[in-house]
């Protein structure tokens, strides 16, 4: 569980963030939704360290990471797993070797037991010899899920996916919101996704997060979304072709 407490964040006399508190679940895929601007970005980096709050407390399973130094957070980022997006994977390397990336870098497992814990993540994710391919030869739901196996590799108990189906289709999206779910719940995960998608949102929001200018304006599940009265979601959620159908039931 990730809990989020009052936290504040400017930007020289711009403030961005205002007073937001959230908690984040464990097992279940949290989503944070908004329209661009509205400070989604930087919440999601505040909470991961890479922008330092002005007040307030991120912990991570009762760990305050806000006042931690840098070493006591290196502990802590071991234990995230990060699927970007557009998967960034490394175009020079191929599959095996972009998901031995962070258990290189991170573990101290041999290179055998790496070789195992890749070809383990790879068959997670449905894929199968497809190592030593390289990124420009698969397609983008492929790329996508080779991301997810990166992200697994270290085992993490907290998982960042930003925009996790970004340029798929829609029948691709609903396999990689269907993967990602599968894996938070196998392994009790505390999954946090920034998401523009309302697919996503329909199919995956067990615990929605509504950012409106800096504010964590709303919070609730995929059944609320539909018969909530907040005017600045509905108008969000509703600009949305996809959700058009819904708002005539």
């Amino acid at each position: 569980m990730i809990e989020v407490k009052n936290i504040n964040k400017s930007f020289g006399d711009k403030q961005i963030l205002h007073d937001i508190s959230v908690d984040f679940k464990q097992g279940e895929i949290n989503l944070i939704i908004g329209a661009s601007g509205s400070g989604k970005s930087v919440l999601t980096k505040c909470i991961v360290g890479l922008h330092e709050v002005d007040n307030g407390s991120i912990e991570y399973d009762g760990r305050d990471f806000t006042k931690m130094n840098f070493k006591a957070r290196k502990t802590i980022r071991k234990e995230i797993g990060m699927l970007f997006q557009g998967s960034a994977l490394f175009d020079s390397l191929t599959v095996e070797e972009n998901v031995k990336f962070p258990l290189e870098m991170y573990s101290q497992k041999s290179e055998e037991e790496i070789l195992d814990r890749v070809n383990f993540c790879l068959q997670r994710v449905d894929l199968v010899n497809i190592n030593h391919l390289y990124p420009a030869e698969l397609s983008g739901g492929m790329q996508k899920r080779v991301g997810i196996a990166r992200a697994i590799a270290l085992n993490p108990s907290y998982l960042f996916c930003d925009e996790p189906n970004s340029g798929l289709d829609p029948r691709t999206g609903i396999v990689i919101d269907n993967l990602i779910q599968e894996i938070t719940q196998e392994y009790n995960i505390t999954t946090i996704a920034v998401t523009h998608d309302m697919n996503s949102v329909m199919e995956t929001g067990e615990n929605i997060n509504f950012i409106y200018k800096g504010k964590n304006w709303w919070n609730g599940n995929k059944e609320d979304v539909l018969k909530t009265d907040n005017e600045e979601l509905n108008d969000f959620v509703y600009s949305s072709k996809i959700m058009q159908k819904f708002r005539n039931l």
